[in-house]
């Protein structure tokens, strides 16, 4: 029983791990794409005057 316990604790901490580093990328590519969507904005009003 107790075998079972550390191997399912083992595989929460293994998913949860994932969802971090998942969590992270989604984080840092919406930064990103808002960065280049507001650069974008800003030479496209340039170009516009």
């Amino acid at each position: 029983m107790v075998a079972f316990i550390n191997t399912f604790l083992s595989y929460i901490v293994l998913m949860l791990v994932i969802l971090a580093v998942a969590a992270l990328g989604f984080s840092l590519g919406l930064f990103l794409r808002k960065r280049k969507n507001a650069k974008a904005a800003v030479a496209e009003t340039e170009t516009a005057e």
